[in-house]
């Protein structure tokens, strides 16, 4: 079971603060060249600038997932529903042909 944070338990400063880091990050490695490359002090700089944040923001709604659409028809337990035609069988396997002998 997927819990999925409610609006109200989030504090709104903190959601703020990370979309704006993210949205600042994202726009940062788009437009400038050194913003995508390595630095030796803290390393591959897309990771700070657009994943460290996206994550921060991710477990600040605690990770919630995305409702993806139900591939399969349930019913109201949540079980899938049974097939309503019957198995396909296997038929039965031929008798092995005699040989001919020859004349």
């Amino acid at each position: 079971m997927i819990r999925t944070a409610q609006t109200s338990d989030l504090d709104p400063r903190l959601d703020r603060i990370l979309r704006t880091c993210l949205t600042w990050g994202a726009l940062a490695v788009l437009m400038l060249p050194f913003a995508r490359g390595y630095s030796t002090w803290i390393g591959w700089m897309p990771l700070w600038l657009i994943a460290m944040p996206a994550t921060a923001w991710w477990a600040l709604h605690r990770f919630a997932l995305p409702r993806w659409p139900v591939a399969a028809k349930q019913t109201r337990d949540g079980r899938r529903r049974r097939r309503s035609t019957p198995q396909a069988r296997r038929r039965e396997r031929a008798l092995p042909r005699r040989r001919l002998q020859a004349a």
